[in-house]
């Protein structure tokens, strides 16, 4: 018996030593692979293609027309160790592909250029039209290529270009290389890029295709007014309010063109949804000044609408991702702000006019001031104070105004241009959102009445909006600051960005475009900058 009992023992040892020597093995094993596979990640993969500074400098020798992607390329290839993009042990990788295909379809981004060479570029992927391009200036070609695309539609115009025309909008420098990583692991972002870019960018896009199919259609019929006929009201019969509901059809302010010359009810609200889009007083009056806007060629449209493409490109993406943001746009007369996605609160603002006028930047919200002081600003004091104190000398006192530290200072009042409140956010221009006591001027069409500042008619409400959720200011406090007693400063917990811009037509939430006057009169120079072939 003990004999079998050992026999087992030493059989049970056996296995248990076997395991152990199995685990060691499987563990030796397993910590040899896991090395051996870190070693492999952190080993660069070897080039497809030679690339190195001699060789790209050569490529751009060899195409001149090229040279301003040199440095952009070169800096792409040196953070990628000089390997390859556009070749595996395959050939050319699928990607290549899709940013030719898009790089042939920058009309749909509302451009019009294309790249220099682009007949060597087609012959690496038609085989009927095929150059002899090497590997290596395939390589480098498609990598300008992508440099190109980048720029034209991430980008937009060289900064220096929009210096030239006297307005500059400071933007974050894009980069190729971060970019170019991205679409690599994720070819779909080429395609779907809403990211890359301002959200309002997108819906300018879709609209384009929209406008392109009425040019296309010849759907864009003129519209013939009466001589003898002012303007035209709710039952009045004429061919000229037939052309009209035509076109409010085409352009979906109308769901149907009924062929009918009287203006009836459905003509009525078509005529309401046209005014409220293009920023007209909402009545059901046609006169010659709304014809004439009518009349406005299908190209001058679709032209307005690349344009305001153009400026989406400088505008952050980030900014609509934030939690809460204010967006003035000059051209509306308006301001939207917006919590969770959704609009908060739409108003009117006053802007500046053209000898004053409003800059385009963005900015942090940080601080709301009630019953703010204002200081006058030099020019003002220079231009308009000294005459009126000349003939008055209590004008000062009069209008609750005083001398502080040589500078003329207006208390908090019912006379103060301020109102009731103010909104503070840092930037060199010294443009804040305020309150005014002038609420009739909100009331004409147009609205450009500031000297810069930006004057907003609903900014009482603005403010409770923002301080909703501040358990330290309730709506009582706040009441209780704008009776103008005295300056009150309100420390927001959580800056909200802010961005001033200057977009003449616009898409809303329901997908509705509104064109808006060039207060400024600058798409004609933008436009010559976008479309001329040099402008990269």
């Amino acid at each position: 018996m003990k004999n079998f009992v050992l026999s087992i023992a030493i059989i049970l040892f056996g296995f248990s030593l076997a395991s152990v020597y199995r685990n060691r093995n499987k563990n030796i094993t397993a910590n040899e692979t896991s090395v051996a596979q870190a070693l492999q990640e952190s080993t660069p993969e070897k080039s497809i293609i030679h690339i190195n500074s001699a060789i790209i400098a050569s490529f751009f020798k060899k195409y001149p027309n090229l040279k301003k992607y040199q440095s952009d390329v070169s800096a792409l290839y040196k953070k990628r160790n000089y390997n390859s993009i556009w070749y595996d042990h395959k050939g050319l990788i699928e990607f290549a592909n899709l940013l030719y295909s898009k790089a042939n379809q920058l009309e749909e981004e509302g451009l019009k250029s294309s790249l220099a060479y682009k007949d060597k570029i087609d012959g690496i992927f038609n085989e009927e039209s095929a150059d002899d391009l090497s590997q290596t200036d395939t390589e480098l070609m498609l990598t300008s290529m992508y440099v190109f695309y980048a720029k034209k539609v991430f980008h937009g115009i060289d900064t220096n270009k929009i210096r030239e025309v006297g307005w500059f909008l400071p933007r974050k420098n894009l980069s190729y290389e971060n970019l170019l990583d991205s679409l690599l692991v994720n070819p779909k972002l080429l395609s779907k890029n809403e990211n890359q870019l301002f959200g309002q960018y997108y819906r300018l896009r879709d609209v384009l295709k929209k406008y392109r199919q009425i040019e296309k259609n010849g759907d864009w019929n003129p519209i013939v007014a009466d001589s003898l006929v002012k303007e035209y009201k709710p039952n009045d019969s004429s061919k000229t309010i037939g052309q009209i509901r035509q076109r409010l059809a085409v352009i979906g302010d109308l769901k149907q063109d009924s062929k009918s010359n009287i203006y009836d009810e459905e003509l009525m609200a078509g005529v309401l949804n046209y005014k409220k889009r293009n920023g007209y007083k909402k009545d059901y009056i046609i006169t010659s000044i709304h014809i004439r806007r009518m009349n406005i060629p299908i190209e001058k449209y679709i032209k307005t609408i690349m344009v305001n493409m153009e400026r989406c490109r400088w505008i952050a993406p980030e900014l609509t991702k934030a939690e809460e943001y204010i967006i003035i746009n000059i051209p509306s007369f308006k301001l939207l702000f917006k919590r969770n996605g959704k609009i908060e609160l739409e108003s009117s603002v006053l802007v500046g006019n053209n000898m004053t006028e409003t800059v385009v930047f963005s900015s942090n919200m940080s601080h709301i001031v009630f019953s703010p002081y204002w200081i006058v600003p030099q020019s003002i004091v220079e231009n308009e104070l000294k005459e009126a104190m000349d003939r008055d000398k209590n004008y000062l006192a009069s209008n609750n105004m005083e001398w502080n530290n040589g500078k003329v200072i207006q208390k908090p009042g019912p006379k103060n241009p301020m109102g009731q409140v103010k909104f503070i956010f840092p930037n060199s221009n010294s443009i804040y959102l305020h309150d005014t006591p002038s609420k009739n001027l909100f009331e004409y069409e147009y609205k450009a009445f500031s000297h810069g500042c930006i004057n907003v008619k609903k900014a009482k409400e603005l403010a409770i909006l923002i301080l909703k959720d501040d358990p330290d200011w309730p709506l009582e406090r706040i009441n209780e600051a704008m009776k103008g007693g005295k300056e009150t400063t309100c420390v927001l917990k959580k800056k909200i960005p802010v961005h001033i811009g200057y977009l003449t037509t616009w898409i809303d939430d329901s997908g509705e475009i509104s064109f808006y006057n060039d207060l400024y009169l600058r798409d004609e120079s933008l436009a010559e900058l976008l479309f001329s072939e040099d402008s990269k």
